[in-house]
């Protein structure tokens, strides 16, 4: 895997970015010649102006790096834009021989401890970057205009999502995205949207079994409280494409532009694949104390997030009522309906999810 450095390295950083150097190299990472071409592109950003780094491929990571003399009190506030406005996987806030602290677009927070020994602290840098850099997004649509015409208005599981989805905001699960219109430039949102497939910054999915085979699920970047309209709020999920990477999606014939799924359709497809009795599947960015939990946070989106859930999923004593843990991110449950979810789940959920 090759990695590449960009940007400005502020004087302060110097001598870090000599550190996370070598220990990319000792890790087995090579210098790739162009930036363009390199997969992990560590950026070197003023977190008052974060020039981006302009990737064309899907797969480029990209990691921004900043200076301060302190970590931000409101760390989350101060960083969150400019990971956004980097056009980053994930921004990093740097304070030599201190820490480093990391900020990921799902707002997973956590810090890399300097302990006195050089090495080791780069070390840890690269361990908890390379996994992150190395995995795989499935976040590309097919969309069939199939779908059948009783199913254009919904049926009684896309009632089940729109009631669910109240819930989240009653009972306040639904975390305010970031205002990434207000962040980003026109030009840059454009980008955005292009890249990773999105149609804006949402936390949190829903979806319920529809048969055997498809199931409903939430659209990403959509109004998680008002979810109306199939193909758009709301999308039938048929299939998975391996040879493309992509979910298949049934929709409207007349739909002029059907919405993209959540992210999280691969995870979801996986797990009702695998496990007949579930019937609904929720994520939230809450917590449940005592869950078993993933490892590594990967991102929103790939197929190792995706097998990751999917594993503590099967091992759990009842597959199809399970609740897991995504390290430093939320929590997705399993369960007969969303209505039963709620039921079993919702006076156990605590909004604050522990960082690691």
């Amino acid at each position: 895997m090759d990695f590449a450095f960009w940007g400005t390295v502020p004087p302060e950083l110097a001598a870090f970015k000599d550190g996370l150097e070598r220990a990319l190299l000792q890790h087995g990472y090579d210098r790739a010649e162009e930036a363009g071409e390199a997969r992990l592109v560590i950026n070197f950003v003023d977190a008052d102006d974060p020039r981006p780094f302009r990737r064309q491929n899907k797969s480029t990571f990209v990691a921004s790096f900043w200076y301060a003399p302190d970590v931000p009190e409101d760390f989350v506030r101060r960083a969150y834009p400019v990971l956004v406005r980097a056009l980053s996987n994930l921004s990093v806030c740097t304070v030599p021989d201190q820490e480093a602290r990391f900020l990921t677009l799902e707002q997973g927070n956590y810090a890399v401890v300097h302990d006195g020994d050089d090495d080791s602290f780069f070390r840890q840098i690269v361990a908890r970057l390379a996994p992150l850099a190395e995995s795989n997004l499935v976040i590309e649509n097919i969309w069939n205009r199939d779908l059948e015409p009783e199913l254009w208005d919904g049926d009684e599981q896309t009632e089940s999502l729109y009631r669910a989805g109240v819930k989240l905001d009653e009972l306040d699960l639904l975390p305010a995205a970031f205002p990434i219109e207000e962040i980003l430039s026109e030009r840059d949102l454009r980008h955005v949207k292009r890249l990773y497939s999105i149609g804006g910054l949402s936390y949190g999915n829903l979806s319920a079994r529809k048969d055997d085979t498809r199931f409903w699920m939430s659209a990403s970047g959509v109004d998680k409280s008002n979810l109306r309209e199939i193909g758009r709020d709301i999308l039938l999920v048929t299939d998975y494409d391996a040879a493309q990477q992509a979910m298949v999606l049934s929709v409207p014939p007349d739909l002029a532009e059907p919405r993209r799924v959540s992210v999280d359709a691969i995870e979801h497809w996986m797990i009702y694949r695998e496990h007949p009795s579930v019937g609904a599947i929720m994520h939230v960015h809450a917590w449940v104390d005592g869950v078993a939990a993933t490892e590594i946070n990967f991102p929103c989106g790939t197929a190792e997030l995706a097998v990751a859930v999917a594993d503590l999923i099967r091992v759990a004593d009842d597959p199809g009522h399970a609740v897991v843990g995504l390290k430093n991110h939320g929590l997705t449950i399993t369960g007969s309906s969303l209505d039963e979810i709620f039921d079993r789940v919702g006076p156990h959920l605590v909004r604050n999810v522990p960082m690691t």
